[in-house]
């Protein structure tokens, strides 16, 4: 859910309707009403990766011990 609100946001941010969200990652439009209602079942964590790295967003991914039961931590800068 947090990698779809941060490419929300960033296209929001730029202005971009569907028709060119769908065009810039690569998708249908169908799939870009999807990710904006975040009906998420049809995108696959590689993709959101990639839509993000589509709209010139660094993605880094950090493994490391935990102290206690283990998370996954999605932050933005």
């Amino acid at each position: 859910m947090e990698l779809a609100k941060l490419i929300n946001a960033n296209l929001a941010s730029r202005r971009i309707g569907q028709l060119g969200a769908a065009a810039l990652l690569r998708v249908k439009q169908p799939k870009i009403s999807a990710l904006a209602n975040y009906r998420l079942e049809g995108f696959s964590l590689e993709k959101l990766l990639e839509m993000l790295t589509l709209l010139n967003t660094d993605v880094e991914i950090s493994i490391r011990p935990g102290t206690t039961k283990g998370r996954i931590h999605v932050s933005a800068a």
